[in-house]
């Protein structure tokens, strides 16, 4: 397979300055349907007690309308590569909001628990794809720009899961919990009118090929018995399933190996050492973030005795740290390049995650506390759409689709592999202990300091900035 060379001249200054025509436009109808697939995978989390009680199932049964619809999202990842290159982005994505509009009238309209867990998971399926097709949109538009057009795409996603239990809980003090689900009806309609006519036709860039199927079938399981197991692993189950996982991982490898360029993913994207360090970086970005996410809610209420409402409002700084950078990154990528933002970031991000073990050590103060939360998440947010850039940049225009399911799916795994060991690092602590102090939690935030000091040696592996090419071919990247 032919391969984006990584190193290029750099654009002439008006070139480098100049955005394509309609990208804003792109970018804005692009934003809503990755928006509203991160939203519907919070905004029942409120209404699940309630749901038990009205549809006379179990707990358990109930969260399955939470966790059908998350699993579902991976599951028809693999397939977004090669259907991108059968019927065209434009036409996917618009398939693809129309099925989550029809999945979630019909889960509005569900009769009983089983037929709403399996409308969610018909209404996850096609939202796994609306967040890739998003990305790869906007890259494929915007170019060597991604950096300053990405910036102010993922400023809704970053508020999706947070806005999703606000608009529930709104939804439910006047109307029927069917609303949380009809209320996407209006807003996949108006989406899929702004896509129709503001998405551009690519039915000339198609290249059908045939669908790697023993491929689907060892990557798609793959995905749902590792994430589901290793959700579990402290159940024989889990860790079954989880073992099961990587079992298919490593089968899917040798199959793709053998296949090269017809497999689902070609691993032979792997073999460049740009786009390589930008999966890597991303998958222990989503793994910081994510253990981070877990660890110190846990960490303030149950080593600090402070109430969930009071550790929601103290958790803000890490949300506004990292809204505070989104709208930078393009002019800070632009001007210090990939390598050093990227750099800066993660060093940021340990500063702050090496606060909160001296905290859990000394115990709590609550300005450093701030302090440390905000560099997290300005350090974080100054590290993603600069190494998600590096990723795109750095393959050819045609291999994007593939390259954006890759990106994905490898991101998506790191998240519950980093909590699930930070997890396991603070359950052997708690155990040892007959009380939940402060200090328990040293070993839990000292293996999140240790992933983001890893991270900040993959940075260093970015390209120095991302550098222009001609009209009709992808962006390089320089070293």
């Amino acid at each position: 397979m032919s391969r984006v060379p990584e190193t290029d001249a750099p654009a002439s200054p008006g070139e480098s300055d100049r955005l394509p025509p309609g990208i804003w436009k792109i970018a804005s109808v692009a934003a809503i349907g990755s928006f509203m697939s991160q939203l519907d995978a919070t905004i029942v989390n409120v209404s699940l007690p309630g749901l038990a009680g009205t549809l006379h199932a179990t707990f358990p049964t109930i969260q399955w309308i939470m966790s059908g619809y998350l699993l579902a999202l991976a599951l028809t990842l693999p397939l977004n590569g090669w259907l991108v290159d059968r019927i065209g982005a434009r036409a996917l994505y618009l398939w693809c909001f129309a099925a989550f509009t029809l999945a979630s009238g019909l889960c509005g309209l569900a009769w009983s628990a089983p037929s709403l867990i399996g409308f969610r998971v018909l209404q996850g399926m096609a939202g796994g794809l609306l967040a890739p097709m998003a990305q790869m949109l906007v890259a494929r538009a915007a170019g060597r720009h991604m950096p300053r057009v990405a910036s102010m795409v993922v400023m809704p996603v970053l508020l999706a899961p947070l806005l999703g239990p606000v608009v529930a809980g709104g939804i439910l003090t006047f109307a029927s919990w069917r609303w949380i689900f009809l209320f996407n009806l209006p807003v996949g309609l108006l989406a899929f009118v702004l896509a129709w006519h503001f998405l551009p036709d690519d039915r000339q860039q198609t290249r059908p090929r045939v669908l790697d199927l023993t491929g689907l079938a060892l990557l798609s399981p793959a995905l749902v018995f590792f994430l589901y197991g290793i959700d579990r692993l402290g159940q024989r189950m889990g860790g079954a399933l989880a073992c099961c996982g990587l079992l298919l991982f490593a089968l899917y490898g040798a199959w793709a190996h053998r296949k090269g360029d017809g497999a689902l993913i070609d691993l032979r994207l792997f073999g460049g050492r740009v786009f390589s360090a930008s999966v890597i970086t991303l998958f222990l970005l989503n793994g910081a973030l994510f253990a981070g996410q877990m660890l110190v809610p846990v960490w303030l209420i149950h080593g600090c005795g402070l109430s969930p409402d009071r550790v929601g409002w103290l958790m803000t700084p890490m949300g506004l740290g990292m809204m505070c950078a989104y709208p930078l990154m393009g002019r800070l990528t632009d001007r210090f390049g990939i390598r050093k933002l990227t750099n800066c970031g993660a060093l940021a991000a340990f500063a702050g995650t090496l606060l909160l073990v001296f905290l859990a050590q000394h115990g709590l103060a609550f300005s450093i506390l701030a302090g440390a939360l905000f560099l997290r998440g300005a350090g974080m947010g100054a590290i993603g759409i600069p190494s998600m850039s590096a990723g795109y940049a750095a393959v050819k225009r045609e291999e994007l689709p593939v390259a954006t399911t890759a990106l994905n799916i490898v991101q998506r795994l790191g998240g519950p592999i980093w909590t699930t060991l930070c997890a396991m690092a603070l359950g052997g602590q708690a155990s040892a202990s007959p009380f939940m102090t402060s200090r328990v939690f040293v070993m839990g935030l000292g293996l999140l300091c240790v992933l983001h000091a890893v991270l900040l040696l993959t940075t260093r592996l970015l390209p120095v900035r991302l550098a222009g090419r001609g009209a009709g071919k992808a962006p390089g990247v320089s070293n």
